[in-house]
């Protein structure tokens, strides 16, 4: 972690670091912190010409956990309902989030999401905006209800929480960003008491990497550039527009050129985008608000009808309806009756499109790099030996005795992998297992 962040400042106010990942989410958020923190301490040595005493080191670590910014996506709920990578038990999951989440509010983390609650991964899997929204929105209030099952106020928490949604072709999506924030922000304010700033949702966008294809790969700037004016139009608080060969292999400089300029061309150039709010007031996008309420709205019931969130989550009620949905698409795909340009209509009479254009290397480790990171991991092992033994000891203990596990958890990772830690979590929080 030291060595990817050499040459970042992870304090400095421009320094935001997104880190998408969940299963070991708390593990590699704590590595995070450390380096940030040793980053401080550095300086601090730099200017002062020694190693700062315990209560300065004290100090350093406060204001850098104050200080730093980015946000850890650690959304469980949605890795059992849509993208299939859960390590543990759900139960133990929702466990190391809130002691994540107090962690955060005893340091006065401030400036660092949490918890990034993904509807794109929901989307990705084939669900509909609907159900996308619908899903997601119900994965954040129980994250609400579990915090404040914990005992935590809702004002302390809820400004650490974000979203994230997908941006289609569906006109859903024009005013996905819209409806969430209506939903969230009445729930905060009627339900909950929230103040102002907690009633506020903020969410980042990415174009659908489902609506990419491997046929004609130049059109895929074109439906990432439709998408990307939606989410600015609908005031989206970030935005990430995908690489055209996303669809095929890991994006190349050239292809994240061509999708930043994407950006960059509607902020700088496209003249209706410096209005805020353009379509606001207009017909379609006010019908389509309501009807998109409404139809989360009935979703929610049948939600509650099954138990709530992990009630329904038991019988797969989520999976199986992203599962119905990706294959509803798949078929209208597939028979034509949903055209997509140069994959099902329209077809380029000279092949798929791509001959001559475009040549796509695909982006693989070497085994050089492979055996270089198994050596580094194994004298990591070695240096460490005695020390991460009595960290795991710890960690267990923490886990066992229900005290904040992320707290020893920051001092764990100095000195045990990854894959250490996980197996210790592995025997006193319990394994995935996956409902049938």
């Amino acid at each position: 972690m030291k060595a990817l962040y050499d040459g970042f400042d992870l304090c400095h106010p421009s320094t935001s670091v997104s880190m998408t990942i969940n299963g070991p989410a708390p593990t590699i958020l704590a590595m995070f912190l450390n380096t940030a923190i040793a980053q401080q301490m550095a300086v601090f040595k730099a200017q002062h010409g020694r190693e700062p005493d315990a209560a300065e080191a004290m100090q350093v670590k406060a204001n850098t956990l104050e200080s730093v910014r980015g946000t850890v996506q650690a959304d469980i709920l949605k890795e059992d309902q849509g993208q299939n990578t859960c390590i543990f038990s759900t139960e133990f999951s929702l466990k190391l989030m809130g002691d994540i989440q107090q962690y955060f509010i005893a340091n006065k983390v401030r400036n660092f999401y949490s918890v990034s609650i993904s509807g794109y991964h929901i989307a990705e899997a084939g669900a509909n905006p609907i159900s996308q929204l619908a899903f997601t929105l119900s994965n954040g209030f129980t994250f609400v209800e579990a915090w404040l099952a914990r005992g935590m106020h809702i004002d302390d928490f809820a400004q650490n929480l974000s979203f994230f949604f997908s941006n289609g072709m569906d006109p859903e999506y024009t005013v996905l960003g819209r409806v969430a924030r209506r939903i969230w922000s009445t729930s905060m304010r009627e339900k909950y008491g929230a103040n102002e700033r907690s009633q506020k949702l903020k969410y980042h966008i990415q174009t659908s990497g489902r609506s990419l294809h491997a046929q004609e790969m130049s059109f895929n700037d074109i439906r990432t550039t439709l998408q990307a004016l939606i989410a600015i139009y609908d005031n989206c608080n970030s935005l990430h527009t995908n690489a055209y060969d996303e669809a095929v292999t890991t994006p190349t400089e050239e292809s994240v050129r061509r999708a930043m300029a994407i950006q960059l061309i509607i902020n700088k150039e496209w003249g209706l985008s410096k209005n805020e709010n353009p379509n606001q007031g207009a017909f379609i996008i006010d019908e389509l608000t309501d009807l998109l309420e409404e139809a989360v709205m009935l979703e929610f019931e049948r939600i509650a009808e099954r138990g709530g969130v992990l009630g329904a989550m038991e019988t797969g009620y989520q999976r199986g309806r992203i599962q119905d949905e990706s294959m509803y698409y798949e078929h209208k795909k597939h028979d034509g009756s949903l055209p997509i340009v140069g994959v099902n209509t329209y077809l380029n009479p000279h092949g798929d499109g791509n001959d001559g254009e475009f040549s796509i290397a695909l982006a693989r480790s070497t085994d050089d790099e492979k055996q270089n990171q198994i050596r580094r991991l194994r004298d990591f092992h070695q240096r460490h030996q005695s020390e991460s033994e009595r960290a795991i000891e710890r960690l267990k203990q923490a886990a066992i005795h229900d005290q904040n596990v992320f707290e020893v958890l920051m001092d764990a990772v100095q000195y045990c992998s990854l894959g250490q830690i996980t197996n210790a979590f592995f025997e006193v929080g319990g394994q995935y297992r996956r409902n049938m």
